[in-house]
């Protein structure tokens, strides 16, 4: 019997750790399934340029996984039942023996009255392709002599990144961007500067100290009592985390995040792994690893170790939990790329220009060739299991 390994959602976390499992772990041991809602790999770090009219690479998962052997069920997560050791999916339900909590994050627009109805966001491609038809939609006043009205809400990197890229890709909008403080808070002086020479070259209007009370169909109302037109609000203040997993009884923050062990494994539920943005997990410095990227890189390197070491009986490596710099694109000709301290605080060193945009281009091109090819230039010894799996993986459902 076969130690069954399922690893849910393909993102950026997922689709590493299934591909690094596959290649270190013998098959005649074990085998992986991976659980995806959708057939295609989503390059979440790049859904603003989707929205603003860019094409984006979107490999099929297929694809992308084979040859490594790993089983791909294109269905979407509805329960998590760790005391049985099984996901309810919407096509069955399926068993493991150790289960990978992939599922990331999504954009959180229950903050505010009306946002779930009203406004758009960028945290998933189908959510941004239909920004991209309003966008759209709003061309034709253009034509008109008139401009369409974008506010985005939250100056956070997402809303910075969303409002440079709209106001340069489509200069006939009129983008504004709400910020709760000041614009780039977190950066560093000389980084602000940067930031708001980007905004003011690329028109976007920026107000600042400004709190959001309500989203309406057509308008933005804020807490001071301006209300701003808008024909498209997109909602970028924030990311929420499903709640399959505390519905599930996994141990988790206020806001959704699985609590793990130093090893990226359920601190309530030792079969269950987390990373990425599902997971709440305590980087080297003592603070929380954010939301990003580079977090799911860390954390999926963490899990991808602690799993290969209990399975095959040898010692866990300790693995690099970092948090080094912020990118943010400002279009596609600038950028800032931001040095950050072990505290999360930025150092006073940023670089800006041209050559901001060819090191975050080179993570993206990395980001997907990765994904794309995920068991290359892994080691080739693969290791046979040493722990007897579980009985529940027999009763893997269809």
């Amino acid at each position: 019997m076969k130690h069954h390994i399922v690893v849910l959602g393909a993102g950026y976390a997922g689709a590493y750790v299934a591909g690094n499992l596959a290649r270190r772990l013998s098959p005649e041991d074990t085998r992986i399934t991976v659980v995806n809602a959708v057939p295609d790999f989503v390059q979440r770090m790049r859904l603003h340029q989707l929205a603003a009219g860019r094409n984006l690479a979107a490999p099929a998962l297929a694809d992308v996984f084979s040859g490594t052997g790993i089983r791909l069920r294109v269905a979407r997560v509805t329960a998590v039942d760790p005391g049985r050791r099984a996901v309810a999916l919407t096509d069955g339900e399926l068993g493991y023996d150790t289960l990978v909590y992939a599922l990331g994050s999504r954009g959180d627009v229950t903050r505010v009255p009306g946002a779930a109805e009203h406004a758009f966001d960028v945290a998933a491609r189908p959510s941004a392709l239909r920004l991209r038809e309003r966008l759209d939609s709003l061309d034709s006043l253009t034509g008109r002599g008139e401009r369409g009205n974008v506010v985005i809400v939250g100056d956070g990197l997402t809303g910075i990144e969303t409002a440079t890229e709209l106001a340069e890709s489509r200069p006939g909008l009129s983008v504004a961007l709400i910020a709760r403080g000041e614009l780039g808070a977190r950066l560093s002086p000389g980084a602000r500067g940067h930031l708001r020479r980007a905004c003011d070259r690329l028109g976007v209007t920026v107000l600042e100290h400004t709190s959001v009370e309500a989203v309406e169909a057509a308008r933005v109302l804020c807490a001071d009592g301006t209300a701003l037109a808008s024909d498209a609000t997109v909602w970028t203040a924030g990311f929420g985390i499903s709640p399959v997993a505390a519905a599930g009884g996994l141990e988790v923050t206020g806001n959704g995040q699985i609590v793990v062990d130093r090893t990226m494994r359920s601190v309530s539920h030792p079969d269950v792994y987390a990373v990425g943005d599902s997971v709440h997990a305590i980087g080297d410095s003592g603070r929380p690893l954010p939301m990003s990227c580079a977090s799911a890189g860390y954390t999926g390197r963490q899990a991808i170790e602690a799993i290969v070491a209990r399975l095959t009986g040898r010692p866990v490596a300790r693995t690099k939990l970092a948090y080094t710099y912020n990118h943010i694109s400002l279009g596609r000709r600038d950028g800032i790329w931001q040095l950050v301290d072990g505290e999360g605080r930025a150092k006073p060193a940023y670089r800006g220009g041209r050559g901001a945009v060819a090191i975050k281009a080179s993570i993206l091109r990395t980001a997907l060739w990765a994904t794309s090819h995920p068991t290359y230039g892994l080691p080739t010894r693969r290791r046979r299991v040493a722990v007897a799996p579980q009985a529940t993986a027999e009763r893997a459902r269809v």
